[in-house]
């Protein structure tokens, strides 16, 4: 029966993944099960997306319940839900208020308009410039793709929006250098993940603040996949001792339920006025059911505290591999979210993972991304560390 619909996916479905030839059926916790029956201890989480697990039943739990009431009626009305939501965001973060769209693409690119926007407001026309960074990933729109600092994924759609400048991941002095009369933001990610989990360093990351406030240009934090618990804190710019003028939610903000959302200062989104930005579904009912009962989890049970235990479990133990086999280069995360570099064929590796019941991802065709649920426990962690250790030793005497 797998094999079928898997035929049938391959015949009515565009081709935009390499899907993993399996047909997930449903999960729970930090496993999931496929159409045969299988079950998989899952270590990608939906893409950094299911941070309580699958199916978390306060999530089910709203969700059921809005749904039970009201499902869609647009921004034109106000909406309880959305309130609520938009208000624990504000309430547990720098910003004062708050745009909810559809996805991380969709908020990144709303954060790249309202830094056009304000600064045009500020300074009239020609400051609309936004310095980014090589090796990148800010989402697969046109504008967002133009953001990326990865060429590999531009090829083919040009001419790409123009506007960004890229400097060097994690070089101050780049960024400095190429700040001119047009420039309007600096956007960055605090760990890129797509690029292959590198982590800001922490005086950067300081220096950039300084800089952009001394320049009176708009700091950019997309938080799409560090953001919502991921690194040990509820927002990764809290590592940091910073504040940024703009910070982009999605992935994990609905635990799986499709929402993003741009935080940021009063100021600067008071620069969006009805008619310059705008989203039909953005935070609609169920959408904000599912983020106000995500956050709410993850702050009232100890979620991001466990969070940071088990990263430090994790840590440590992938390290020792490290040791153990010459062929992994480096590993490097925070919290939840880790990179296993490799020297040898990362796909491969992954595959293998996958025939020994293990969920990951590859990136670049040679780093192993692991984003579990944060929910994960010792026992779990131990499951893939045994499974990763037989899989290394093979891969060793080849």
């Amino acid at each position: 029966m797998q094999e079928a619909l898997i035929k049938k996916g391959k015949q009515y479905l565009a081709n935009t993944y390499n899907r993993y030839p399996i047909v997930v059926t449903k999960g729970e916790g930090c496993w999931v099960w496929d159409l045969d029956g299988r079950r998989y201890l899952d270590l990608l989480a939906g893409i950094a997306v299911c941070n309580l697990g699958h199916v978390h039943r306060d999530v089910l739990e709203a969700l059921t319940l809005q749904a039970r009431k009201l499902f869609h009626v647009s921004n034109l009305f106000y909406m309880e839900p959305q309130i609520k939501a938009a208000e624990l965001l504000v309430e547990h973060s720098f910003g004062q208020k708050v745009f909810f769209c559809n996805s991380g693409a969709e908020a990144n690119e709303a954060a790249i308009k309202l830094a056009r926007r304000y600064s045009w407001k500020k300074y009239g026309p020609g400051r609309y410039e936004i310095i980014v960074m090589e090796n990148s990933f800010h989402g697969r729109t046109l504008c967002t793709l133009s953001a990326t600092g990865q060429r590999k994924f531009q090829e083919g759609f040009e001419p790409l929006v123009e506007g960004f400048t890229y400097v060097p991941f994690n070089d101050g002095a780049a960024v400095e250098g190429a700040i001119s009369e047009k420039t309007c933001a600096v956007m960055l990610e605090l760990i890129q993940a797509e690029g292959g989990v590198y982590v800001a360093d922490k005086q950067y990351v300081k220096a950039l603040r300084d800089l952009t406030k001394a320049k009176d240009i708009l700091l950019i934090l997309d938080e799409v996949q560090t953001g919502v618990g991921r690194t040990g804190k509820l927002f990764a710019y809290e590592h940091y001792e910073i504040e940024p003028d703009l910070m982009s939610l999605a992935k994990a903000l609905g635990n799986g339920f499709p929402v993003g959302a741009l935080v940021g200062k009063e100021e600067v989104m008071d620069a969006f006025e009805p008619g310059t930005h705008a989203s039909t579904f953005g935070g609609n009912p169920l959408a904000a059911a599912t983020v106000a009962a995500t956050l709410n989890a993850l702050l009232d049970e100890g979620v991001i505290r466990h969070c940071e235990e088990m990263g430090k479990h994790l840590a440590n133990r992938l390290l020792s591999l490290k040791e153990k086999y010459p062929f992994i280069v480096d590993v490097r995360g925070k919290g939840l979210i880790w990179g296993i570099e490799l020297s040898i064929d990362g796909d491969a590796v992954q595959k293998e993972f996958l025939k020994e019941g293990v969920i990951l991802n590859c990136t670049k065709g040679k780093i192993l991304r692991l984003v579990p649920p944060l929910v994960i426990g010792n026992e779990e962690i131990d499951i893939f560390l045994e499974i990763a250790d037989r899989i290394f030793e093979k891969a060793q005497k080849k």
